[in-house]
C-alpha cells in the first residue's frame, strides 16, 4: 500500500511539474489607427464583448504606449527596440541614414527569431509594413508560416484599391487564390489563417507564437452593410456628446482620474450644433462605418478565442491586445466619404472631428508624441499565468516591453549575436512584474517621430511638436491630458530632461536626421490643428 501511495504521489508530482513547465503559447494582436477610448472596456459605446471578456478575466493597462505611427510601432513591437534602433524611424522608404532605412536592419532580432530556438512554432498573419518593399519579409525574419500584406489600406477582396499583393508563406498569391475564402474580408481572413497556423503548431506538438496584425480600423474605412447598419443614427448626438459620454464612462471604469480635465475641442472642429443637418447625417454615417470596423474586429477576436478553446489551448495562451497609434486626424475636420464603404474601391477617412472623441480624453492624434498619439489600450489575458481578474495596471509600459515579456514567459534567450552580426541589446522590461502588480523598474521612456519628441521619467513628461517646437513639461499624475505646461515654472527640470532626451537620441539612432528634403517628402500635408 505504501509503495502504491508513493507511486501515485510521485506520478502526480511529475505530472504537475510537467504541466507547470509547459511553455505558454503567445498571441499578440495589433490593431491599426484605433484610439485610446474606442473599445468598450476602455470607455467606448461601440460593443466589443469579446475584448471586454478578455479584460474582465485579465488585466487592462491604463498607461501603455506605442510610438505614434504604424511602421515604427511594428518595428518596435517586433524587436524590443526603439524604432530608429531597428532602422524604421519613419516609414518604409530608405532616407539614407541608419535610423531611417525603412526596413528592419541586421542589428536587431524579431520575437520570432528569438522564440524559435526556444522551441516555438512562429506564425504571422496580417499587415507587415516593416520593409517588405526593401526585402525584409516575415519568412526572412523568423516566421515559420505567414499570410501577409506588405502594407495595409484594404478590407475587401477585389476592386482596384485592393490589388495589394498577398503572400502565403513567401509565395505571392492573387486575392482570389483558391486557398483563400471566397469574397473574404481582411479582418476575418487574418484570423482564419492564424488558426490554420495554430493547427500546424499543434500537429508538430510545439508551443506557438502568433503575430496577428489587423488592418482595422485604418482607412479606407470599409465594412459589410449589415455591420454598418447596426450603428446608423447612433452618432447623431455628435462628437462632443460622444466624447462626454466616453469621458464619464472612463472615470467610472477607473481608466482615467476624475481630476484630469478633458482636453478642449480642436479649433478646426466645429461645435456639433453648427454643423448643417445634411452634414450631420454624413458624419453619422462616417462614424458608423468606423464603429463597424471596430465591432467586426472584436468579432474576429471572439473567433480566435473560440478557436483556442476548441483546441484546448486557451488557458495556457498569453493574449496581448494593443493599437499601433492613436486616432487618426488625417483628411482634416471634414474627413472623407468617397464611394460606397461596403465596396473595395471606396475611400473613407474619419478625419479630425471624429478622431477627437476617439482619443478621449487626450490631446492630439496619430503622428504626435502627446498622449493622444501614443496612448494605447493593452489587454493581457492568460488564465494559467495571470491569476488577477478584471484588474487595472497603472504602471507605465511600452511596446519595447513585449519582446522582454516573450523572452521571459517563453524561456528564451535574447542573443548577443545573430547570423554573425552583433545585436543591439533589448530596451524593454518584462511585464511579468506588472502582471503581479509590482513596479516596472526603468529610468525613462523615449519617443521621436517626424520631429515630434518626448521623454517620460516617473510622472514627468517632456514633449514637443516638431524639431523646432518648444519643449512642454507635464506632471502626468495630476495632468495626463497635458493642459498645464510646467516648463516655465520648472525650467531646470525641463532642461535636464531635454538633455537626457538628446543623449538618448544620439544613442538610439534618432540622429543623424534625414536631410530636410527627404524628411519633408513623406511628411507633406501632415500639419494638423490640435
Amino acid at each position: 500500500m505504501r509503495q502504491l501511495l508513493f507511486f501515485l504521489i510521485s506520478s502526480f508530482v511529475v505530472l504537475h511539474s510537467s504541466l507547470a513547465a509547459e511553455k505558454p503559447n503567445i498571441v499578440v494582436i495589433l490593431v491599426d489607427d484605433m484610439g485610446f477610448s474606442d473599445i468598450g472596456c476602455y470607455g467606448s459605446e461601440i460593443p466589443t464583448p469579446h475584448l471586454d471578456s478578455l479584460a474582465a478575466n485579465g488585466l487592462r493597462f491604463t498607461q501603455f504606449y506605442n510610438t505614434g505611427r504604424c511602421c515604427p510601432t511594428r518595428a518596435s513591437l517586433l524587436t524590443g527596440l526603439y524604432p530608429h534602433q531597428a532602422g524604421v524611424g519613419h516609414m518604409t522608404d530608405d532616407k539614407g541614414v541608419p535610423g531611417y532605412q525603412g526596413r528592419l536592419n541586421d542589428k536587431c532580432v524579431t520575437i520570432a527569431e528569438v522564440l524559435k530556438p526556444a522551441g516555438y512554432f512562429t506564425a504571422m498573419s496580417g499587415k507587415w509594413h516593416v520593409g517588405q518593399n526593401l526585402g525584409v519579409t516575415p519568412w526572412g525574419r523568423g516566421f515559420d508560416r505567414s499570410l501577409n500584406a506588405p502594407g495595409g489600406g484594404f478590407y475587401f477582396a477585389g476592386g482596384d484599391k485592393s490589388k495589394t499583393k498577398l503572400f502565403l508563406n513567401g509565395e505571392a498569391i492573387a486575392n482570389d487564390d483558391p486557398r483563400l475564402p471566397q469574397n473574404w474580408y481582411s479582418t476575418d481572413l487574418w484570423t482564419t489563417f492564424g488558426l490554420k497556423f495554430i493547427d500546424e503548431a499543434l500537429a508538430e506538438k510545439k508551443p506557438f507564437y502568433l503575430h496577428l496584425c489587423h488592418n482595422a480600423p485604418h482607412f479606407p474605412l470599409q465594412a459589410p452593410a449589415e455591420e454598418i447598419a447596426k450603428f446608423r443614427g447612433k452618432y447623431q448626438i455628435g462628437w462632443g456628446a460622444t466624447r462626454d459620454r466616453r469621458y464619464a464612462k472612463m472615470i467610472e471604469l477607473g481608466i482615467i482620474d476624475k481630476t484630469w480635465a478633458k482636453s478642449p475641442r480642436p479649433p478646426a472642429v466645429q461645435p456639433w450644433a453648427n454643423v448643417p443637418q445634411k452634414e450631420q447625417e454624413r458624419f453619422d454615417h462616417l462614424m458608423a462605418v468606423y464603429a463597424a470596423c471596430v465591432h467586426r474586429m472584436d468579432k474576429a477576436v471572439g473567433d480566435l478565442v473560440a478557436g483556442l478553446k476548441q483546441r484546448g489551448v486557451f488557458d495556457n495562451t498569453l493574449i496581448l491586445f494593443m493599437s499601433d497609434n492613436g486616432g487618426n486626424a488625417e483628411a482634416g475636420p471634414k474627413g472623407k466619404t468617397n464611394g460606397d464603404p461596403t465596396k473595395a474601391d471606396s475611400d473613407w477617412f474619419c478625419g479630425e472631428s471624429w478622431a477627437f472623441p476617439q482619443n478621449t480624453p487626450f490631446r492630439l492624434f496619430k503622428h504626435y508624441n502627446h498622449e493622444g498619439g501614443i496612448a494605447t489600450p493593452l489587454i493581457a489575458h492568460w488564465p494559467s499565468g495571470i491569476t488577477a481578474k478584471n484588474e487595472l495596471r497603472h504602471q507605465p509600459g511600452h511596446l519595447i516591453d513585449i519582446m522582454a515579456t516573450c523572452v521571459d514567459v517563453g524561456g528564451a534567450a535574447y542573443p548577443k549575436e545573430y547570423n554573425g552580426k552583433p545585436i543591439t541589446p533589448m530596451e524593454g522590461k518584462s511585464l511579468i512584474t506588472a502582471f503581479k502588480n509590482e513596479p516596472i523598474e526603468r529610468e525613462a521612456l523615449f519617443w521621436e517621430h517626424e520631429g515630434n519628441a518626448a521623454i517620460r521619467v516617473g510622472d514627468l513628461k517632456l514633449v514637443r511638436k516638431g524639431r523646432t517646437g518648444p519643449w512642454e513639461l507635464y506632471d502626468l499624475k495630476a495632468d495626463r491630458t497635458e493642459l498645464h505646461d510646467l516648463a516655465s515654472e520648472q525650467p531646470e527640470k525641463a532642461k535636464e530632461l531635454a538633455a537626457q532626451w538628446e543623449t538618448w537620441a544620439e544613442r538610439a539612432q534618432v540622429k543623424p536626421y534625414p536631410s530636410e528634403g527627404k524628411a519633408k517628402k513623406k511628411g507633406k500635408g501632415k500639419k494638423k490643428a490640435e
